[in-house]
């Protein structure tokens, strides 16, 4: 009797620490899958921002803003701009 008591209580320790074991596991992957949620999050705001800065720089007005101020670049005259209309090709088509 006294082998099979020291036998089960072998199992319930193993048991217990195995236990212990996996549920310190699961806080620790917890914490860091909040740490990653929050990271994510950083990060969709990051990318927010960034589309939204990149419509700004992109914005027409500002494109020709600085083309004419720093390339010195106008318009073109609509006297001076002629339309290309291309040829049919021969053969009947």
């Amino acid at each position: 009797m006294g082998r099979l008591n020291l036998l089960l209580l072998a199992a319930l320790t193993a048991a217990a620490l195995a236990l212990v074991t996996s549920q310190h596991q699961a806080r620790r992957l917890f914490a860091e899958l909040e740490r990653e949620q929050g990271r994510e999050q950083a990060l969709d705001v990051e990318w927010g921002q960034l589309q939204l800065e990149q419509s700004t720089w992109a914005m027409h007005s500002r494109v020709a803003k600085l083309a004419a101020e720093r390339l010195r670049m106008r318009p073109a005259d609509a006297r001076r701009t002629v339309v290309v209309t291309p040829e049919p090709p021969e053969g009947g088509r």
